[in-house]
């Protein structure tokens, strides 16, 4: 940001307390909360009326694939974190399975530098675990650590860490530098050319299963070696109901492990499969709807610590085909919001509050970001924190058309749905990244 650029005052906003406020933003910061913002503002002060909309602290994805470098007819830098700042997000981890693998500090550094040059989020690269997310050798973690990336998180995303050795490896190492790993939990030999859930209806329409079975063992075996070497674990798309169990039961034993869960998989189940659409082919699969019922509970007690967008574009080309050979992946950064508004805020089963716990305030623990996701004790924006905010109108319902999205890829999943709740306003260290309800411009970094 230049600065001559003005301040923001954000008037009369809910804050994730439930509480009304003024928001006076000056620079890079939040300068004041409350009665006296308003009369510490200037003329020259732009003022955004905020009646009915709620202020939170900018969402924080720890799952975000952005394709590039090698990809990127699907997605690029620039364009998925233009999604993002459309969603809300002020800073996404972007995946390892990149062409080349992000699994060296020369990639993770590209990526990164491709996210300062941007400007619409902070971009935090994930390093992969293993050389090229083959499972066979340890990637340069500590390299990727300590490059400027600074990378905290790593994980082979889309291939399971099979190998126990080799996972109880990455978890002691990465315990030098404060860092965790990320499992995809697939036990890849009881998923073999799977195609969507495993169970009846699978057989009706012929498509081979995904059991829950192959997610379940492996969050155990790795809950297990976690407690073992006293390291981080963090479980990626949660899907089913005895995943959400095996991670109480780690968590009620004091073992260091983190879950999130998509939005898809709060919404969406297996009878979407019927239709033989591929936009619904994903993995995980869709599950059943008690799977679903789960997975919103663990969320509301918080045994699932956050909701990670999965965001995982695609082309026409490889998607817009039959099933069997289509890729797997929905699009998710615009529409996350919306979609836990109507899962969770809307069923009574969270609050505001707990929209922030899990899609700012948690994540950014996860992570270490020491200027992402702060709330005060009372679950308010404090004076002094980074202005990373996005104010959201939860009052609206819109249709969801993918074709006015701004990701690069159409592969959306809610194609023609209502869904409530509109991002309007988005700062990103202050700066205006998103302004009624369109992108403004790019924050310049110094």
């Amino acid at each position: 940001m230049t600065a001559t650029e003005p301040s923001h005052l954000i008037l009369g906003a809910t804050m994730p307390n439930g509480t009304t406020a003024d928001v006076l933003i000056q620079g890079e910061v939040i300068a004041a909360v409350g009665t006296d913002a308003a009369d510490r503002a200037d003329e020259a002060t732009v003022r955004i009326e905020a009646a009915g909309r709620v202020l939170l602290p900018g969402l924080v994805d720890l799952h975000t694939h952005l394709r590039e470098p090698g990809k990127e007819d699907a997605e690029t830098v620039e364009t998925g974190t233009r999604a993002a700042a459309m969603g809300g997000f002020t800073s996404v981890h972007a995946m390892a399975n990149s062409t080349p693998v992000a699994d060296t500090a020369g990639v993770v550094e590209q990526v990164w530098q491709l996210g300062q040059e941007a400007g619409w989020c902070d971009v935090h690269p994930v390093g992969a675990v293993t050389v090229g997310l083959a499972g066979e050798q340890l990637a340069e973690l500590g390299a990727m650590a300590q490059s400027r990336a600074q990378v905290r998180m790593f994980s082979d995303d889309g291939m399971c860490v099979q190998d126990p050795v080799l996972m109880r490896r990455a978890l002691e190492y990465v315990k030098a530098f404060d860092g965790f790993i990320a499992q995809h939990a697939q036990e890849p030999k009881l998923t073999a050319g799977a195609q969507m859930n495993e169970g009846e209806l699978s057989s009706m329409l012929g498509l081979a299963g995904w059991p829950a079975v192959a997610e379940e063992a492996i969050i155990a075996r790795d809950v297990l070696l976690a407690q073992h070497v006293g390291s981080r674990l963090h479980v990626c798309h949660v899907s089913t109901a005895g995943s959400v169990e095996i991670i109480r039961w780690a968590k009620e034993r004091g073992i260091e492990v983190t879950a999130e869960a998509t939005p898809h998989h709060l919404l969406l189940t297996e009878e979407l499969v019927r239709t033989y659409n591929p936009v619904f082919k994903v993995n995980p699969p869709l599950r059943r709807e008690s799977d679903v019922m789960a997975l919103r509970e663990g969320l509301a007690d918080g045994t699932i610590d956050t909701i990670g967008t999965d965001h995982a574009p695609h082309t026409a080309e490889t998607k817009e085909c039959e099933w069997t050979v289509a890729a797997m992946g929905m699009t998710g950064l615009e529409t996350a919001l919306p979609v836990v508004q109507h899962a969770l805020v809307d069923t009574g089963l969270m609050d505001w509050a707990g929209v922030a716990r899990v899609m700012s305030v948690n994540p950014a623990r996860i992570a270490r970001l020491e200027t992402q996701g702060q709330m005060d004790p009372d679950g308010g924006l404090a004076a002094g924190a980074p202005a990373h905010l996005a104010l959201y109108d939860p009052n609206i319902t819109r249709t969801v058309d993918p074709e006015t999205h701004t990701t690069k890829s159409r592969n959306s999943p809610y194609r023609g749905m209502e869904l409530p709740g509109q991002i309007t306003d988005v700062f990103y260290g202050g700066h205006p990244v998103v302004r009624d309800r369109a992108l403004s411009a790019p924050r310049q970094h110094r």
